[in-house]
């Protein structure tokens, strides 16, 4: 793994935002803006690289499942701040596994053996479009010759063919927030709803504002039954919502992807019962829930929210917090291992997991420890050439 300087494409901004990134202004503290897509550099890996990354990518997926497995087994659900009335539901839908899409790792990773785990965002993970779409498109316009370590498009695809054979009605809705306001959460569900309608289904986008309950189901605005729906809007928020345990409640008829039992996973308490159970994984750092456990270097991070919410690092007797409010759910406290630097950048890799498996990767750079709202996004290759 190594950055690269290269010159962007003469028309690279108007290039980007055609294929959906509409999003890539980034206003800074001083009032100046600053693009989130970035092709001044790119980072390039070898092939035996990438398939040593994914066989980790595949080991900590499962890791992860077991983790779940062991906290539904265990009854643990109270210290990742699950509510109890919830527990049922969730472990129903671990033992049923109804369709579960995808979600992405952030890997602390510098090129040499083993990344590290930071987090799973197993829930609601962006940063797809550009991993998925733009960058393959930068590729085959730059380095037509080339590889990427990306079958995320192809996988979601097959993904839904997969999901769409077991369903009775192949109409699918694909829901986000409209108090997003970035644009990104609508373009990544849009991007999604078109990958269902690429497997054959029938995929209807909307806000999940406008999703009803009529007494007996859940409905769109135009009072259609909702029966099938990806939601890119968290589950502990469903919960704290008044129709959070009507969501649950077995006799809904409605299929939710991400499936319920995906709370486990996107909390940051999965860290701490990861290192429990695997002490020592050669891909995972010191976790607890408790406390720091004597830890002089740590970061904080609460249990639940979206990725980007607050955290505190604990480094050389000094704290660095990036902005936002702190809940009182709790934290897992995670040893503090700083992200790699290349040219004055903090680099965090973004492993994706399609369907339980493998399937890309995007690179993050930000200037300040914390991958935050200035981080920005660059493309990458594989410098061993495409396979016929």
């Amino acid at each position: 793994m190594r950055r690269e300087a290269v010159t962007p494409r003469p028309d690279w901004d108007a290039t980007v935002r055609s294929q959906g990134l509409v999003y890539i202004d980034t206003e800074l503290p001083d009032g100046g803006i600053m693009s989130y897509w970035d092709e001044t550099a790119a980072y390039v890996f070898g092939l035996a690289e990438v398939l040593r990354l994914e066989q980790a990518t595949a080991e900590l997926h499962r890791m992860s499942v077991a983790a779940a497995e062991h906290i539904v087994a265990r009854n643990r659900y109270a210290e990742l701040g699950i509510p109890a009335w919830a527990a049922e539901a969730v472990a129903r839908s671990l033992r049923e596994a109804p369709p579960s899409l995808y979600g992405r790792f952030d890997l602390c990773y510098d090129g040499t053996w083993p990344p590290k785990l930071l987090e799973y965002n197993a829930d609601t993970p962006t940063s797809l479009v550009e991993a998925s779409i733009v960058q393959w498109y930068w590729l085959e316009q730059t380095r037509p010759e080339a590889d990427q370590w990306n079958s995320l498009h192809e996988r979601l695809v097959a993904a839904w063919a997969r999901f769409g054979a077991d369903l009775h009605d192949k109409q699918v809705h694909v829901a986000w927030s409209n108090e997003e306001e970035s644009g990104e959460d609508q373009i990544t569900a849009g991007y999604l709803a078109e990958t269902a309608r690429q497997a054959g289904l029938t995929a209807e986008l909307l806000p999940i504002q406008d999703v009803g309950w009529d007494g007996r189901r859940f409905v769109d605005a135009a009072d259609r039954p909702v029966t099938t729906c990806f939601k890119l809007y968290p589950w502990e928020w469903m919960l704290a919502e008044p129709y959070g345990p009507l969501a649950l409640d077995p006799g809904t008829p409605t299929t939710w992807i991400e499936p319920a039992w995906k709370l486990l996973l996107s909390n940051k308490a999965l860290l701490a019962v990861l290192w429990e159970l695997y002490p020592g994984h050669e891909y995972l750092l010191p976790a607890y829930l408790d406390s720091p456990r004597g830890m002089t270097e740590y970061v904080a991070k609460p249990l639940l929210g979206r990725e980007g919410g607050s955290v505190r690092i604990v480094t050389g007797g000094e704290e660095i917090t990036n902005p936002g409010i702190y809940g009182d759910e709790g934290f897992c406290y995670q040893e503090f291992r700083a992200l790699p630097e290349f040219a004055g950048n903090h680099v965090v890799l973004g492993s994706w997991i399609v369907d339980g498996q493998p399937a890309g990767a995007g690179v993050r750079e930000s200037r300040s420890l914390i991958t935050d709202g200035y981080a920005r996004f660059l493309p990458h290759y594989i410098d061993t050439p495409r396979l016929p």
